[in-house]
């Protein structure tokens, strides 16, 4: 079995695993979500994608993405460099391990006692033959504050995390629907930022408040997510969980979404 690029897909030996990952898809999934949250800095070393951001502590804004399995050249040499530069933003030093990072490269962290955290699924559902049923259809809000404020209160984030937030959605070029719930009584309930990107539509920063978890918000809240990503032309949607999120993920799988690949991240150990 042969990927559309005419190579093999390659086992995901990067989270230890032995399931086939298709590297062309790796890469194209890889590039809409660079692009769904965007990093105030981007440096390349060759094909290491380094992204930093002073504002906000994200792990996916502040790590190195290889992105090419062939490109493991001079690997302590640029691992210290990298590192000097994440010192410069108060940082430590954060490689994003995916399919897509050479094998010589987490044979080197491996040795080096680097840790590991961070286990995440990156899944997609098909949307062009999905059935929605006849659930209400949620228009997005245009205020970036109101969203932002609901987020950081779901989620139970320091408030001081505002502006940060707010300049990464001011600068997503892709068209974005951003999805608020709310309850007369308790507030907001449920956000989700939808980035539609050509025939993809990536789901981000999709957050339910506790107090209303598994009673059908989520449900209601993706399904509004993905019916507004069709009717501006995806195909395809996106999204990134953390492994260790059971309730999400089963959410999810439930909606369809299947996993394409994982990735996690690695620091060296102390």
């Amino acid at each position: 079995m042969t990927s559309n690029d005419g190579q093999p897909p390659m086992t995901d030996a990067a989270v230890g695993e032995t399931t086939m990952v298709d590297l062309p898809s790796v890469r194209r999934l890889e590039a809409v979500g660079f692009r769904a949250w965007p990093a105030a800095s981007v440096h390349y070393d060759g094909s290491w994608l380094i992204r930093l951001t002073a504002g906000h502590a994200s792990k996916r804004l502040n790590s190195v993405n290889p992105l090419d399995p062939s490109d493991y050249r001079d690997i302590p040499l640029r691992l210290e460099k990298a590192g000097k530069r994440f010192a410069d933003y108060g940082r430590p030093l954060t490689v994003r391990q995916t399919p897509l990072t050479p094998p010589q490269l987490i044979a080197y962290m491996d040795n080096e006692g680097w840790d590991a955290f961070g286990h995440s699924l990156v899944l997609t559902a098909d949307l062009a033959e999905r059935e929605f049923g006849d659930g209400i259809d949620h228009l997005p809000i245009k205020d970036i504050g109101r969203f932002v404020d609901a987020r950081i209160l779901i989620g139970r984030e320091e408030p001081r995390t505002k502006p940060a937030l707010t300049e990464i959605i001011n600068a997503i070029r892709p068209e974005c629907g951003l999805f608020l719930f709310e309850d007369l009584e308790i507030g907001p309930t449920a956000v989700s930022l939808v980035v539609q990107d050509n025939d993809l539509a990536g789901i981000m920063q999709f957050a339910v408040a506790e107090g209303v978890r598994r009673k059908g918000v989520g449900s209601a809240l993706l399904d509004a997510s993905l019916r507004w990503a069709r009717l501006k032309g995806a195909k395809k949607a996106w999204l990134q969980v953390e492994a260790e999120n059971e309730a999400a993920v089963e959410l999810y799988r439930k909606a369809g979404f299947a996993e394409v690949y994982r990735y996690l991240y690695r620091t060296p150990g102390a």
